[in-house]
């Protein structure tokens, strides 16, 4: 992770699908902005609807068991919203004492595919 910039602490209160969550985040000095809706940057995970719903179904219980209500650390792209009224971010989360990007874990575990909406 480099630098701090737009860099909070939060937890996880629901997963929707592979790619969209819900974090309660903290902004410091007591401020929490909560149930906040974050896209996963960087990567796509099948829809719940239409023929990729069971990869879908796949893709968010995996994220469910990996994050749901869980401390995490969410790194946003900018400091406002995209296009769809979510924040896009990284999510990390530590294990071991090393903090694991979810997005890339995500792909690593053929949950997602990695894109670029640049």
């Amino acid at each position: 992770m480099i630098g701090k910039l737009y860099h909070y602490r939060g937890r996880v209160v629901s997963v929707y699908d592979g790619d969209t969550i819900h974090v309660d985040i903290d902004l410091g000095l007591y401020t929490w902005r909560k149930n906040e809706k974050i896209r996963l940057a960087r990567i796509n995970a099948p829809e719940l609807r239409g023929s990729s719903r069971e990869k879908g179904v796949q893709s968010r219980d995996f994220l469910r068991e990996l994050i749901l209500d869980k401390a995490v650390l969410v790194q946003t792209q900018k400091d406002r919203r995209g296009k769809w009224g979510r924040f896009v971010a990284e999510i990390w989360i530590k294990e071991n004492d090393q903090w694991v990007n979810v997005n890339d874990r995500l792909v690593q575990k053929g949950f997602a595919e990695y894109v670029d909406y640049s």
